[in-house]
């Protein structure tokens, strides 16, 4: 049997097929670069150190955008590339912020406090690295029950039905956090503050650390999510989007796959919610409320749904605009960027990088039925589509 690691024409097209996917992802590759060298670089040019100063404070921004642009990637595999429908996607946030905060707050300090929990290879002490490891199998854990809750659901029902219960259950997590029986664990209303992170991951002490951290976070995501849409079993999430009743005459049982889209989807969408309790140094109920999966389902309309870069191009344009917004318009921050996001529907139907893909060789085309859209609603009469 010929050895195909030898074959040299099957070598050629493994080598080229590389080669093109590295061509492809030439633009995210050159983004990643520029997110690694931007604290030297931004330090350098303000005169300043990567530790301290603006270059600190703009890590932190960029922090937030990478946590959210997981998030807002999370809900687009539910709702851009399976056409599911849900309200209640920060419950798997909310989730897997609690999860880490409770288990730093009340379960870390036990186990090193009674010195039973070590765990030491030669003369390296990764005692604190395991706990990371058992604080993010918690997060999946919970996350995991919370979507089975959820898949146990989308059996039954579909659609706007889907949808309003996903809300119920997400607001049911939502109170259940707030409430004043479990204030020991969650802190109420109020959350949890004060969260003892260790150094090595503790924002204010390794901001740099920190934000490596997230943005390798993102990076590995990303190519997760990516292998996952790109697989047949991703291919089939799209069908069901695309024609359910055909998918289920040829053989697929679209329940499935829709569960295992919401798990997957859960799983990352807690992760995210784990690093943003490390970021804020613990868990606050509006982390799990309604207003979090609408802020991830602007986001992902935003840079266009079922598209992985589009949640990336929408949560920085997200991030930058709750940065400056307020600054520049006050208290009336929300009716400005409300009017803008009705102009990028219009204009940009499909979202940013939905329309650039759908409607690739028409611009023009896509500008004129903005204006039309624009010029109907102005006179009262807006036009079909």
């Amino acid at each position: 049997m010929a050895n195909d690691t030898l074959n040299p024409i099957k070598a050629k097209n493994s080598s080229g097929s590389f080669l093109t996917q590295l061509k492809k992802d030439s633009g995210l590759l050159v983004a990643l670069v520029v997110f690694i060298l931007f604290p030297f670089v931004f330090a350098w040019v303000t005169g300043g150190s990567p530790t301290q100063g603006p270059s600190k404070y703009w890590q932190g921004q960029l922090i937030t955008f990478f946590i959210l642009a997981v998030f807002s990637m999370s809900y687009d595999l539910v709702l851009g590339y399976s056409g599911i429908l849900s309200f209640g996607h920060a419950a798997f946030f909310g989730g897997g912020a609690y999860a880490m905060a409770i288990f730093y707050k009340h379960i870390a300090p036990v186990w090193i406090a009674s010195g039973k929990f070590h765990v030491q290879i030669g003369k390296l002490d990764l005692t604190q690295v395991a706990l990371f490891v058992v604080a993010l199998l918690m997060v999946c854990l919970v996350v995991i029950l919370i979507g089975l809750l959820f898949t146990v659901v989308s059996v039954r029902v579909k659609g706007v039905y889907f949808a309003m219960i996903t809300l119920a259950m997400a607001n049911a997590l939502y109170l259940l956090v707030k409430a004043t029986d479990f204030v020991k664990w969650t802190g109420a209303d109020e959350g949890l503050h004060g969260v003892p992170f260790p150094d090595w991951m503790n924002p204010n002490a390794n901001r740099l650390g920190f934000y490596m951290f997230t943005l390798g976070f993102l990076a590995v995501m990303f190519l997760v999510m990516r292998r996952m849409v790109n697989s047949p079993t991703g291919r089939v999430m799209i069908a069901i989007r695309d024609n359910e009743s055909r998918v289920s005459m040829i053989g697929y049982n679209p329940a499935i796959y829709r569960s295992v889209a919401f798990m997957i989807s859960g799983l990352v969408a807690g992760l995210a919610g784990a690093m943003n309790a490390v970021w804020n140094l613990g868990a606050t109920p509006a982390m799990a409320s309604a207003l979090t999966t609408i802020n991830a389902l602007i986001i992902t309309i935003l840079g266009g749904m079922g598209t992985l870069v589009g949640p990336l191009l929408g949560a920085g344009i997200w991030q930058f605009i709750s940065q400056f917004f307020f600054e520049w318009f006050g208290a009336r921050w929300p009716l400005v960027f409300g009017i803008l996001f009705v102009l990028i529907v219009m204009f940009l139907p499909y979202g940013i990088v939905g329309t650039y893909r759908v409607k690739k060789l028409g611009w023009k085309k896509a500008w004129q039925e903005g204006w039309k859209k624009l010029i109907g609603l102005v006179k009262g009469k807006p036009t079909q589509g």
